[in-house]
């Protein structure tokens, strides 16, 4: 890079790097932007391989004595080689310009998961906890502390494998700036995940990152962090002196233990959290065996990234406008189904635009997006095939499942269920109807799939204006409501409530309550 292309502009962070070379790197694009770094997708000439190109920005650039504890801790890292790590493959500068060279993963990291596709179920959930704490105890071994495990910082690919990206950037802050959180590179997002003994300042150990990690699988299972406020600091004073809200109250189809694995991570004092990431994975690997069998989804095809870039599929795109208008109806919603009634005015008004805007603005988007492969081959196990089938959330994904998989029942039955609502978001009522359907007359077996069942035709009812039959069948669901689990489905049905209230003149709670109360007793 030439020494006037280094001077242009007056602030070296903000050029955009692309289309040029930089200590044997070919730079193509940029990829994102960081309160620490710009990542850039890049080709290493010498070895014709592609990377993710970090380069610092200049602010954290001008400290010589900071650079080179930077790089030393940087070097620590790249020696940590282990599949669930985000390999980093060299660290350097040239003049102004330092980079990390690490591995480049096509994938979507968690919190873009988790924005598609809302809290994961059981098996899903257990594999991307166990996964990142298999990086964990690596890491640990070495006395390396990551000091920033967090969604955007866990790494997903189709074929279900987790990585935990920037050990190299882990140790940016400066000893004794812990309790500065508005300094730069220690944004909202950083205190969010941050355990007690950071927000103090005081030495870390691997026990921090449990806590993190803690933070996050709590983010993951609730859909949504166990403490928030508006600025960094209000955050940072709960960690300290705040419990969260028992994870059980907000996921009551997880095992209580699996709760009580999550609270202990997040527990304030160190010395009552699991002391190494190795302890924690032996109390999963238990809950793995318990609760879903030696199907485990690890022995997986290598680990490279193969498939189309997620980051760049317009069904990403898609996906996430539907989810970002979802959260938009239900960022309030109540959790209890009597808590339905008291559902004000601005809370119908949001949910009817809202949703209505999902319902009939989205399909023909999704119906433009291009064809998808007709054929998903066949997975070793069932839970591989979910996890390729989940990457990619489509007709015929789901359909591998149950085609490949159907005598296993929970594993087709979920498949099924993620079929419906598929057909849902589409637009496509009858195929959607006929999957509920499907699922009520399968129910009287099992309850939790009855009230699946009865939710979604509640919901098909509502969307297709049929608002007084929608109102009997949430009469027929109430006696088993507390069996519906499926977060998504619960939010349909604070549409259906609103909307069947509003159309059928129920003016105060008392009216909807008795009337609900009425259609229940009508039951046969």
């Amino acid at each position: 890079m030439s020494a006037s292309e280094e001077k242009s502009g007056n602030h070296i962070g903000e050029v955009d790097l692309s289309g040029r070379e930089l200590a044997g790197f070919q730079i193509l694009r940029r990829l994102g932007r960081g309160a620490m770094a710009d990542v850039y997708l890049a080709e290493q000439t010498a070895l014709k391989r592609r990377v993710a190109l970090k380069v610092l920005k200049p602010e954290l650039a001008s400290d010589a004595t900071y650079l080179k504890r930077f790089e030393r801790e940087a070097q620590a890292a790249a020696a940590l080689v282990h599949a669930n790590i985000v390999q980093i493959y060299e660290v350097g500068h040239v003049g102004r310009w330092h980079y990390i060279a690490q591995e480049y993963v096509e994938g979507q990291n968690l919190r873009e998961w988790l924005s598609r596709r809302g809290p994961p179920d059981l098996p899903h959930a257990l594999s991307i906890m166990r996964q990142v704490a298999a990086a964990l105890a690596k890491a640990g071994e070495a006395g390396i502390v990551h000091r920033d495990i967090k969604p955007e910082n866990i790494m997903l690919t189709r074929q279900g494998e987790v990585k935990v990206a920037d050990f190299g950037l882990a140790r940016l802050t400066r000893e004794g700036e812990g309790v500065e959180l508005t300094r730069v590179g220690i944004t909202l997002g950083t205190p969010l995940y941050m355990s007690p003994e950071q927000v103090e300042g005081k030495p870390l150990d691997p026990r921090s990152d449990i806590y993190s990690l803690g933070v996050t699988c709590y983010q993951m299972l609730a859909g949504q962090p166990p403490f928030s406020g508006e600025t960094a600091l209000g955050v940072a004073v709960q960690h300290l002196k705040k419990q969260p809200t028992p994870l059980e109250t907000l996921r009551p189809d997880l095992p209580p233990a699996l709760c009580r694995v999550v609270h202990k991570m997040l527990a304030k004092s160190p010395e009552q959290r699991y002391q190494s990431a190795k302890e924690l994975l032996r109390e999963l690997r238990r809950l793995q065996v318990e609760y879903c069998g030696e199907d485990w989804p690890e022995e997986l095809p290598g680990w490279d990234a193969t498939g189309v870039e997620l980051a760049d599929d317009p069904r990403v795109e898609a996906t996430q406008r539907l989810s970002t208008i979802m959260k938009s109806i239900t960022s309030e919603r109540p959790r209890r189904w009597h808590m339905w009634a008291a559902a004000g005015s601005v809370l119908v008004a949001c949910v009817l635009g809202g949703l209505l805007a999902w319902a009939l603005a989205e399909p023909p988007l999704l119906r433009e997006l291009p064809d998808q492969p007709t054929r998903f081959p066949r997975q070793p196990t069932a839970w591989r095939q979910w996890y390729y089938a989940a990457q990619s959330d489509t007709e015929e994904a789901w359909r591998s499942v149950i085609e490949y998989f159907g005598d296993n029942p929970y594993i087709a039955r979920r498949a099924e269920e993620q079929l419906a609502m598929l057909y849902l978001r589409q637009g496509d009522y009858a195929r959607a109807r006929a999957l509920f359907d499907k699922f009520v007359d399968e129910g009287s077996d099992n309850e939790e799939s009855l009230a699946f069942g009865l939710a979604g035709q509640c919901g098909v009812l509502a969307l297709e204006g049929h608002y007084r039959e929608a109102a009997q069948m949430l009469g027929q669901l109430m006696p088993i409501r507390d069996k519906l689990r499926s977060a998504t489905m619960r939010r349909l049905l604070d549409f259906v409530v609103s909307k069947t209230r509003m159309e059928l003149g129920a003016q105060t709670a008392d009216q909807w309550e008795k009337w609900l109360q009425q259609q229940a007793r009508e039951q046969p």
